[in-house]
């Protein structure tokens, strides 16, 4: 199935598909069985369609852990301001960098806008002058440190329901 965009609304996925998410998003641990029961339909069906949902990328599974309480004592962003004809090669060679956990390419004050979660300031400090200012296209940076988590949440939706 792929991707197509239409007036930016994306229809490779159905209704029955947003509402698998939508469970998702409530309780990641939630088990097909339940879901196949919330949604009137067969288990082999939820499992079929989270197993396509997953491989092509629409979502992933996982366990979001607040890197501070687990002792990371240097997490928060780094903006990046590149050569924009050096773009991708940058944004290719900052995925190869384990404590960088998110990279977007966006519009607006920087280029590029990373998160990061390091053990120290040291690993921070290496992070910035011993290797993303070692990235060719690399012009400049803007780190913000992370202080308290306040708000963090992932049940936004899909914002794919049809009108």
């Amino acid at each position: 199935m792929s991707i197509q965009k239409n007036g930016g609304k994306n229809r490779g996925i159905d209704v029955t598909d947003r509402e698998i998410i939508k469970l998702l998003q409530r309780d990641g641990r939630i088990p097909n069985t339940q879901i196949a029961k919330d949604l009137g339909i067969s288990e082999a069906t939820v499992r079929t369609r989270l197993n396509r949902l997953i491989e092509e990328e629409y979502i992933q599974i996982v366990a979001v852990s607040n890197p501070l309480k687990l002792g990371f004592e240097t997490v928060g962003y780094i903006k990046i301001d590149v050569d924009i004809k050096k773009i991708d090669h940058v944004a290719r060679e900052l995925e190869k960098l384990n404590p960088i956990c998110f990279i977007v390419l966006a519009t607006g004050e920087s280029d590029i806008y990373t998160e990061f979660v390091c053990q120290s300031t040291d690993e921070l400090n290496d992070l910035i002058f011993n290797k993303i200012y070692k990235i060719d296209g690399v012009i400049r940076t803007h780190t913000s440190m992370i202080l308290k988590y306040v708000k963090r949440r992932y049940d936004w939706g899909t914002a794919l329901d049809e009108t």
